[in-house]
């Protein structure tokens, strides 16, 4: 059974607390009608997650079994049947399809836009060097597309923008610690990681941290929030967004945590950092009537 379990990865669902965002920021969290909606988006992309771990379990088994780390996941490791696992990934998602389509159809349409991005990086595209990290980044925005979609709001451009290049940010350092922690065997594990240098990666995730830290600051001085509060409060949270994004680059390169879900479950500083930050906007938003990310 805990194979099975392990197959799903929910300790990866962390991830897809992105489709939970566009609630608070929204200013609709204290409907419970949206807080349902949303929490039910939540759920369907976890299975929909879910789905796509256990084919990529099925699909990259070769490799996994000469990775340190990935040879105990369940079907490297012999300990569920191929059949049973792409059973699996059938059953979750039609699952995530059905639960999306009874929240919203515009929720399955996300969710199936996910499909199918996947299969695309699965099968090819994971394999092109700089498009692999740029797909993650995409699957990020669609977990926010998919929470706007829940809660019926549009997609504020400000959200999109800061929630992007974050997701390019954290995938350009998880390629640097996969080559730190992999050293020459690197590539067998990844066959892309192969184009990768740490001087280059280092030098890209410079400038995204500079051009992300830059957007968040754009975004609490000139986006409709800002000007509904009418003061600078909503920049005084960058203090957070600098201490998390340096935090994590410190983890990177301790060679501690080399995922984002990794150093949010495991670090407190990180954990704490990330709570201050989403009180301290929830308490701008809902304090002032009409304010919305």
């Amino acid at each position: 059974m805990t194979a099975y379990v392990k197959l799903l990865r929910p300790s990866q669902w962390l991830k897809n607390a992105f489709v939970l965002a566009p609630l608070l920021f929204s200013g609709r969290a204290t409907e419970p009608a949206m807080v349902l909606a949303a929490l039910g988006a939540f759920a369907a992309f976890c299975l929909a997650a879910s789905a796509v771990y256990a084919l990529n379990d099925v699909r990259d088994a070769e490799e996994d079994r000469l990775h340190p780390t990935k040879r105990h996941r369940p079907v490297a490791s012999g300990q569920v049947p191929v059949a049973v696992a792409l059973a699996t990934a059938g059953a979750c998602a039609v699952g995530a399809l059905a639960l999306g389509w009874s929240i919203r159809p515009a929720v399955a349409a996300w969710i199936a836009g996910y499909f199918a991005l996947n299969l695309a990086y699965t099968f090819g595209w994971k394999q092109i060097v700089l498009l692999d990290v740029f797909c993650i980044a995409i699957f990020f925005i669609m977990r926010l597309l998919t929470g706007a979609a829940a809660v019926g709001v549009h997609s504020s451009v400000w959200l999109l923008t800061c929630g992007g290049l974050l997701s390019l940010y954290l995938g350009f350092a998880k390629r640097r610690h996969e080559l730190a922690v992999l050293g020459t065997d690197a590539a067998s594990h990844r066959g892309v990681l192969a184009h990768y240098s740490a001087p280059l990666l280092d030098q890209i995730s410079s400038i995204l941290l500079a051009v992300t830290i830059v957007a968040y600051l754009m975004y609490t001085l000139n986006s409709e929030a800002a000007r509904r509060l009418g003061n600078e409060q909503l920049s005084y949270g960058t203090i957070f967004v600098l201490f998390g994004v340096f935090r994590y680059l410190y983890l990177v390169h301790q060679h501690a945590q080399g995922t984002p879900t990794d150093a949010i479950v495991e670090d407190r500083p990180l954990q704490l950092t990330v709570l201050l930050w989403i009180a301290y906007s929830a308490w701008l938003i809902y304090r002032v009537p009409g304010v919305t990310a």
